[in-house]
């Protein structure tokens, strides 16, 4: 019971002393900016004893 009425109390501090808050839309557009550069880079190497038994046997692939 002690602790909900500390709460309760605690509440009716926080609404009194809230004060007056004012919200308002701005009168200008809100423009957001995104440049996105996305690039990819693939490097593959191939082992010399597959690459030979690739060109040996270039029906496997």
């Amino acid at each position: 019971m002690r602790t909900m009425a500390a709460m309760a109390a605690m509440a009716a501090a926080m609404m009194t002393a809230g004060g007056c808050v004012n919200v308002s839309a701005p009168d200008k557009p809100i423009v957001i900016n995104l440049n996105i550069n996305i690039t990819q880079e693939v490097v593959y190497r191939l082992d010399g004893e597959a690459k030979s038994l690739i060109q040996e046997n270039p029906g496997i692939f």
